[in-house]
């Protein structure tokens, strides 16, 4: 398990970008991952999605499900802060139903492929047991720029 503390050791993702909140499980092969994202009415977001009507955008839950897979990535890795993870692309992504204030995600990765610098993940969320979206996504491993 990783707290928020430990998290933001790995990621240099900070408020408002940073969207994992705890890290659950991570199976010993480094090969799944689950985190853990609570959203709050609070998040800077819902100013404008929806007014009234507050809806978590859907590009925000699959960067969630990026950021899970980047910890897994770069947890074992040696030098990890000079390392960033990029997307390399998106596909297959999949909105089931509204992620709202209250709601707790739950982000499940599974390394599809990895190379040396280089991983396609799939990715799927769930709140309350119920699928909310699922995504595979690509991601590339560049040095962080001075």
């Amino acid at each position: 398990m990783l707290t928020i503390t430990e998290i933001m050791k790995l990621l240099p993702h900070r408020y408002p970008m940073l969207l994992v909140d705890r890290v659950v499980e991570i199976d010993p092969d480094g090969k799944r991952i689950v985190g853990l994202k609570n959203v709050s009415a609070n998040e800077q977001f819902f100013q404008g999605h929806f007014p009234g009507n507050p809806v978590m955008p859907g590009v925000l839950i699959v960067e969630a499900m990026a950021q899970c897979a980047a910890i897994l990535g770069l947890r074992e890795m040696p030098d990890r802060e000079k390392k960033l993870f990029l997307f390399g692309g998106v596909d297959k992504a999949r909105f089931r139903r509204p992620v709202v204030p209250g709601d707790q995600l739950r982000l499940e990765c599974s390394v599809l492929h990895r190379r040396a610098t280089s991983v396609k993940i799939h990715g799927k969320a769930t709140v309350d047991g119920q699928l909310v979206a699922e995504a595979e996504l690509f991601s590339v491993l560049i040095d962080r720029p001075e």
